[in-house]
């Protein structure tokens, strides 16, 4: 057998791909190495960052510069608020509310682990911009008072911080000798708030985090949801940033001027948007001595109210008439039902009971009015046959005088639908904004302030989302029931190009579903108990109350009788409908 001390082909092959994978790996192990060193150095530098952030300061003021063992933390705490202060800056760098828990169970912290920081930025006399937020600030705790005193070159600066009852946090700012380093006469309040999301639907919550502020002595209110906020001529009392139900709330007794802010959303992550506030203080012979109070609350109408500077206005009730609504209809209402001891999801209901017994007689005129139309249906075919080819102005005249001579006015169920109109924009706005909802369960809901994901599909299905809500299906259910019993009586346009209005109201009940998918589960229940109530009220008045076969023979009756007077809306309506039928007429004799 002859020998081969050679390479073969196949092995070539082989030693070249193990060849290949080996350099693979060297190369691999060593840029895993490298980047590990870079991000290790990197780590480094932003400690390194963090501790020599007032260097620079310390260079040209004399400022006490920053070492890992200056960098100290201290705490207050009462039944309310568990705060922490850091010698960085002198801030309040963790607020956490005590009687509320985030979505999870996880603690509710409106300011931990970086996410706010706020200081005092000031111009020296050679134009060089310096922030308290860089300073060093030595802490001193006595009850539940804490004093974090910095010296910069010859100044002293002190931030006094007092925890007091009612989620409030006195915060005082006293400085000695910021004469010898600032001229301008004015220094600036700039606060930095990445708002961390606490509850269920990011959607909804983001949806209602924004700007809040007040001004003009308290009186006038106003709130910012857009990207940029601009006050350059109003003094604020106080400004703060809200979310669905909690609000952070620094407040001015001198006010803040030529205010000026930014929010951005943050797409994903624990954290819904990013605020930034500038707001400007005047120096009293360039020394800042003034006082400002921070607040950390939740957002309760009666808590709310007992500080008497306008912060009931951060709840988003809805404008005038639509928040008088909220504020003293509603709110009070599911109050004193749910001081009965039910759940709040039999409260909801026993509201919905209320709510439709106040509406009774206007709905019941709707759905008499419905049933008067189901039986003059007949004569309203026979005018659209006889007059099938007519013009179509004509038809409709005489389709009017069939309704008048019946004794039907269309009108009167238009009063029921703008009457719901501003009862639904007002719960719309109840439901999501109730604190005494967040966090009570019901059935499959956990939450009555965020929507119920029993049903999660686990990929993102568009405009529904990553889940269907039981409720919201539900309510649509019983929506497209109540427009299947109510749809016969709408008449089916009888001009080309006309949308047809029964496929319109089968589309409505679809498009709710997408819109309650991802709302309060709350909303969901009152509307699918209020329109099951509709659905009884129907047939209770179909089948003992009006009698269709007396209803016809009134109509018959009044068909005979002298034509009833028009009213001055339907005179308005025939005059118009005769003019644009002239002025057809006269088009077309025209273009022959």
């Amino acid at each position: 057998m002859q020998q081969n001390n050679g390479l073969d082909k196949s092995q070539l092959i082989s030693f070249g791909i193990f060849s290949m994978i080996l350099i693979g790996f060297m190369f691999y192990f060593q840029n895993k190495n490298a980047q590990e060193q870079q991000e290790q150095l990197a780590i480094d530098a932003k400690k390194t960052e963090l501790v020599t952030k007032a260097k620079p300061l310390a260079t040209n003021l004399n400022a006490t510069a920053v070492t890992p063992t200056s960098v100290q933390k201290v705490k207050l705490h009462n039944d309310e608020l568990d705060l922490e202060f850091s010698s960085v800056g002198g801030q309040l760098s963790s607020v956490k509310l005590n009687k509320f828990q985030a979505f999870g169970g996880k603690p509710l912290y409106l300011f931990n682990n970086n996410n706010a920081s706020y200081g005092f930025q000031f111009k020296d006399k050679s134009g060089k911009v310096f922030n308290t937020k860089d300073l060093v600030f030595a802490p001193q705790v006595a009850g539940n008072v804490v004093t974090l005193s910095s010296q910069i070159g010859t100044a002293t600066i002190q931030f006094i911080y007092t925890l007091k009852a009612k989620y409030t946090v006195d915060f005082q700012v006293k400085t000695q000798g910021l004469a010898t380093l600032v001229n301008d006469g004015k220094a600036n309040f700039v606060w930095d708030y990445n708002v961390r999301g606490a509850e269920k639907g990011r959607s909804q919550e983001e949806t209602h985090t924004e700007f809040s502020y007040a001004f003009n002595n308290y009186k006038d209110y106003d709130y910012d949801a857009r990207t940029d906020m601009d006050e350059p001529d109003e003094t604020l009392n106080w400004i703060g940033v809200k979310q669905q139900f909690f609000s952070a709330v620094i407040e001015a007794k001198n006010g803040f001027t030529k205010s000026k802010g930014y929010q951005e959303p943050i797409e994903e992550g624990e954290f819904l948007k990013k605020f930034n506030f500038d707001g400007q203080v005047n120096l009293a012979g360039n020394e800042l001595n003034q006082d400002f109070t921070w607040y950390f609350m939740p957002l309760d109408m009666d808590l709310l109210k007992s500080f008497d500077k306008n912060f009931d206005e951060i709840l988003p009730l809805g404008w005038s008439f639509i928040g008088s609504l909220n504020r003293h209809v509603f709110m009070p209402m599911y109050t004193l039902i749910s001081g009965w001891g039910i759940a709040a999801g039999w409260a909801i209901f026993w509201m919905t009971i209320i709510i439709k017994l106040i509406l009774s007689p206007v709905m019941f005129k709707q759905h008499k009015l419905s049933a008067m139309m189901k039986v003059i249906r007949p004569e309203i075919d026979e005018v659209n046959a006889k007059f099938k080819d007519a013009d179509p102005m004509k038809k409709q005249q005489e389709t009017m005088a069939v309704y008048r001579k019946a004794g039907v006015n269309q009108m009167a169920g238009c009063l029921p639908a703008l009457v719901q109109i501003p009862l639904f924009y007002a719960l719309f706005r109840f439901f999501p904004n109730m604190l005494d909802l967040r966090g009570k369960s019901f059935w499959f809901a956990p939450d009555l302030t965020a929507y119920d994901d029993v049903i999660k599909f686990g990929f993102n299905i568009p405009l529904l989302g990553e889940h269907l809500s039981i409720l919201a299906l539900a309510c649509t259910i019983v929506i497209l029931i109540y427009t299947v019993m109510t749809s016969g009586n709408i008449q089916q346009p009888q001009q080309e190009g006309m949308p047809n209005m029964k496929v319109l109201m089968y589309i409505f009940p679809i498009t709710f579903l997408f819109f309650l998918n991802s709302s309060a589960s709350g909303l969901s229940w009152y509307y699918f108990v209020s329109n099951a109530i509709n659905i009884v009220i129907i047939l209770v008045i179909k089948y003992f109350i009006l009698d269709e076969k007396k209803i016809h023979a009134q109509i018959q009756e009044n068909k005979q009788k002298e034509p009833k007077k028009e009213g001055k809306f339907q005179k308005r309506m025939r005059e118009m409908m005769e003019q644009a039928q002239e002025q057809q007429k006269a088009q077309q004799n025209k273009k022959k």
